[in-house]
């Protein structure tokens, strides 16, 4: 009987409500969860801070009802969060295992386990961790028999175990050997209610490795059974039937959908085609190579062609592209292994198709020069890459047509690439274990650790860029919250109330195009080899009031065309984020720029 009441597992999710104001199903945790059920040993409760719960109240029950194990998830911004809840719950008198995981936890794992010898961090996926910390918690693992931590190795851990030399870390299981990354889902109605949206993943890992990315927690990419699904799937749809003023919409949140083992294409059309018989449309992410390779011959270009019509047929309603350069350059730099003439194809391909899509782009990097800032630039300007949807035509059409200047002069939509942009005027991270970051290092151009964001503060080699770079970073932040906003908006909603609120995020897109243009322009009257920010600051900020003055004129009127076709509930969401934004305050920075954000 004591093994099934003990020991009493507390699951935790940060969160910061003022730079996010709407909740997505958390994942982390609930994968968690059901990991540790699973044991048949001990208690499990889920605690998320977006569902209403202040830090106070975490720290409230923990203290009123103990865990014996408690788990916490904290990623970029949530640094000090962490620290707060840390502080309290090694404060108290007899402190419970504490098993801390996610992104930023990970990339701050020396500089938390110095402040905290007995904290365990989780350094991979965490459900062996867990089940193992169980175990352990039991007496029937030591330490280092837990899979996938890191811990200090000069301090008593708890359970009395001693370790010696300063840190330890403990094999991690391959992505391929976890069977079962599903989620419970204790929260899912909790977080319709309030007006959050659905997560779940069908594969972990990438394919690939880009520089600016520490990719060692992460794992490479590996894929789930379709088969596995349509047991949760109808548990989740019974909840959205709860809540039908929901879109039926999943956000399938792997870094890469399709992947790139040989039977990629059935074993994605084969989730789809499982996601979509259980009554729901979808959203992933993948990678450009996964639609245009210049190493795959003819044949493979229809190949995917027709698997991207499958998926459309089979419930897709948006794919998001980690295009984020325009410039062969800046993309050898991110490591990204693509060209931009193979994303241009790209993107023309996806739109003929009919694939909606979105992109993340980087703007800024702090080793970049002038002439890639320009050149970047006019490439989010470019009118020739967005195509009509062309249903009607043979992909063979297509995949020939788009190669053919002729063809896409003829079904070119007239738009600019920047409307299909997630977020403009992103600067590279340098985030903490990053390839990119060393790069920058050997180039003396790193400064500060920064833990909060999990990166390090640089430099950039022209001081004017560098100049913008931050400039652009306190647009962002100044518009973010409303933008992030709208995006949550967009993604519970269908039909014309969803359109209409695309057609407002690209009010905002456009008037950052038109901020960056006018910083190249600025940039221009002042010399590489003479720094002279005293001089160019202020102009900047000159030119960031000029632009939130008509962004907001141009935004009352879309905003009243929203707020008419928006649910009641929605509308009211809108008005709130919509007067915050428009409140006159100052320029600042929230740290919110996350190049490989969705």
């Amino acid at each position: 009987m004591q093994r099934l009441l003990r020991p009493r597992v507390l699951l935790t999710a940060l969160y910061r409500p003022e730079i996010f104001p709407l909740p997505r199903f958390p994942l982390a945790i609930s994968d968690l969860a059901r990991a540790a059920r699973s044991t048949l040993t001990g208690q499990v409760d889920l605690l998320d801070m977006q569902l209403g719960a202040t830090l106070d109240d975490l720290i409230a029950a923990i203290d009123e009802n103990p865990p014996d194990i408690l788990g916490v998830s904290a990623t970029f911004g949530q640094h000090d969060l962490m620290l707060r809840l840390l502080d309290q719950v090694y404060g108290m008198a007899v402190a419970p295992l504490v098993l801390a995981g996610g992104s930023l936890t990970a990339r701050n794992e020396r500089l938390l386990l110095d402040r905290y010898p007995q904290l365990l961090i989780a350094r991979g996926a965490g459900e062996p961790t867990i089940q193992d910390a169980i175990s352990y918690w039991h007496g029937d693992l030591s330490l280092p028999d837990i899979r996938g931590i890191g811990y200090s190795g000069n301090s008593r851990a708890q359970k009395g175990l001693l370790q010696v030399g300063r840190y330890r870390r403990t094999r991690t299981i391959a992505n391929r050997a976890q069977t079962d990354n599903l989620p419970e889902l204790d929260l899912l109605d909790a977080t319709f209610t309030h007006r959050g949206v659905a997560q779940l993943e069908t594969s972990r890992g990438c394919t690939n490795y880009c520089s600016f990315c520490p990719r060692g927690h992460k794992g490479t990419w590996s894929g789930a059974r379709a088969d596995g699904m349509p047991a949760v799937l109808a548990a989740m749809s019974k909840v959205f039937d709860r809540h039908p003023e929901t879109s039926r919409t999943l956000y399938l949140v792997d870094e890469e959908f399709i992947g790139g083992d040989p039977d990629a294409a059935p074993r994605a059309l084969a989730v789809a085609d499982t996601v979509h018989s259980a009554g729901f449309r979808w959203e992933s992410s993948c990678r450009v190579d996964q639609v245009v390779d210049p190493h795959r011959d003819r044949q493979w270009h229809l190949d995917r062609a027709h698997m991207w019509h499958g998926l459309l047929q089979r419930g897709l309603r948006r794919m998001l592209f980690g295009v984020e350069s325009g410039v062969t350059s800046i993309l050898e730099r991110f490591n990204k292994e693509t060209t931009a003439e193979q994303n241009a194809l790209a993107i023309r391909t996806l739109t003929a198709l009919g694939v909606p899509t979105r992109f993340t782009y980087i703007t800024f990097d702090p080793l970049m020069t002038r002439d890639e800032l320009a050149e970047s630039h006019a490439f989010q300007a470019r009118t020739d890459l967005l195509l009509r949807p062309l249903p009607h035509l043979p992909v063979e059409t297509i995949v020939d047509g788009v190669r053919d200047e002729t063809f896409v002069a003829a079904h070119t939509t007239g738009r600019p690439l920047r409307n299909g942009i997630s977020y403009m005027l992103v600067s590279m991270e340098c985030l903490i274990g990053a390839a990119y970051t060393r790069r920058a290092e050997q180039a003396g151009l790193t400064r500060t650790v920064r833990p909060s964001m999990g990166r390090v503060d640089a430099d950039y080699a022209d001081w004017r860029i560098g100049s913008a770079s931050h400039h652009a970073q306190l647009w962002i932040d100044r518009n973010f919250a409303f933008d992030y906003t709208l995006k949550s908006l967009e993604k519970i909603l269908d039909g014309q109330a969803r359109r209409q609120v695309r057609a407002a995020r690209v009010v905002l897109k456009n008037a950052a195009a038109t901020l960056l243009g006018r910083m190249l322009d600025l940039i221009d009257r002042h010399p590489l080899h003479t720094p002279a920010p005293e001089a160019l600051n202020p102009a900047l900020v000159d030119l960031l009031n000029r632009g939130l003055g008509e962004v907001q004129a141009a935004m009352a009127p879309t905003i009243a065309t929203v707020l008419a076709v928006l649910p009641a509930d929605r509308a009211d969401i809108l008005t709130t984020a919509h007067t915050h934004w428009t409140t006159p305050t100052g320029w600042a920075l929230i740290n919110t720029a996350d190049p490989c954000g969705t």
